[in-house]
């Protein structure tokens, strides 16, 4: 009779034992469940703030649209200005820039010496290609592109010279001027003229163009912070009692930076969509001439604005100066609000 209890307890004991081993279960169930809770509660935070920093921004229209207009301005000049110079760099790559040695040839030379001549540079090494015009290609050239064509009625006959371009292999500056001093020396050569000039001065000014466009987007940056900061901190003054408040109730810092750097968020964004829209009505506003004008020069040449990466870095960029802007202004000036 004795045994029989121990033998009930011990079984009990073995029952009891596999729900004990389900506590730690529970417990990280739990856990888990308590973090998915404070992330969900976080993220509502979060959009709730960010809503109520664009409500207070649409409260105030006329003053909010004045800065971002002032935004736009700042963020639409160098979007345009590099787009502008994309263009370029896209038109100035259909055209013929590679450098080319004209060599005008002694008039008294015959037809048939100018051919072998030119043959004779087809094997030279250094020599990417060799392209004759022959005298008299060469006047109705003068005559199809020139409003000079009656002075030719002076001349008893053609006063041209035939003309033999040449594009060298290699596209070093030096290595072209030495190129050129050896064709000039030869007999049948009258003169030997590098056509380089152009292509220096065509990429010296894109040099000088890139340059100033990021010194230009530098300092427009620097505005765009300044502007953005300086809202933020007339934003902070007109609400410092609700922040001392705050404060005396156990807010953080972080709780009360939110709502602050959100309307910095919501600037640099809208600023950057209304520059966007600023930089593709300029380019739509030069299109047409740009086009005329291309097409002296290339068939088929469109303008193109900014493209969804461009604009993509638009809108970061904007995001990010309106928040750094807001950032700068809220961690300088909430240290001044403390309650007494």
């Amino acid at each position: 009779m004795a045994t029989e209890p121990r033998q009930h307890q011990g079984a009990s004991r073995r029952a009891e034992s596999p729900r004990r081993s389900d506590a730690p279960r529970r417990g990280a169930e739990q856990h888990r469940i308590g973090l998915a809770d404070r992330s969900r509660g976080w993220l509502r935070h979060h959009i709730e703030v960010a809503r109520q920093a664009l409500l207070r921004l649409w409260s105030t229209p006329l003053a909010s649209l004045m800065t971002l207009a002032v935004l736009a301005i700042a963020l639409a000049l160098p979007g345009f200005i590099f787009t502008a110079l994309k263009n370029v760099d896209q038109l100035t790559a259909g055209l013929d820039t590679d450098p080319h040695i004209s060599l005008y040839l002694d008039v008294s030379l015959s037809d048939e010496r100018i051919d072998s001549f030119s043959r004779e540079l087809l094997l030279r090494d250094d020599l990417a290609s060799v392209e004759l015009i022959s005298r008299d290609k060469g006047l109705e050239d003068f005559k199809a592109y020139t409003r000079f064509d009656d002075l030719l009625e002076f001349f008893d006959s053609n006063p041209l010279p035939a003309v033999i371009t040449l594009i060298p292999r290699h596209d070093d500056p030096a290595q072209l001027q030495v190129l050129q001093q050896k064709l000039a020396a030869l007999p049948e050569v009258e003169e030997a003229r590098l056509d380089l000039e152009w292509v220096r001065r065509l990429g010296a000014f894109m040099a000088l163009a890139e340059r100033s466009a990021w010194v230009l987007g530098g300092l427009l940056a620097l505005t765009v912070l300044l502007v953005v900061g300086n809202t933020v901190r007339m934003t902070i003054e007109s609400r410092r009692d609700e922040i001392l408040v705050s404060k005396m109730v156990g807010a953080t810092d972080a709780w009360v930076r939110r709502p602050f750097l959100y309307s910095g968020v919501w600037f640099g964004a809208f600023g950057a969509l209304l520059a966007w829209l600023l930089a593709q009505l300029a380019l739509a506003l030069i299109s047409e001439p740009v086009q005329a004008l291309a097409a002296l020069y290339l068939n088929g040449y469109v303008v193109q604005g900014l493209g969804p990466v461009e604009s993509l870095a638009l809108l970061l960029i904007g995001i990010l100066l309106g928040l750094g802007g807001a950032w700068l202004a809220v961690g300088r000036h909430l240290r001044d609000i403390e309650p007494g």
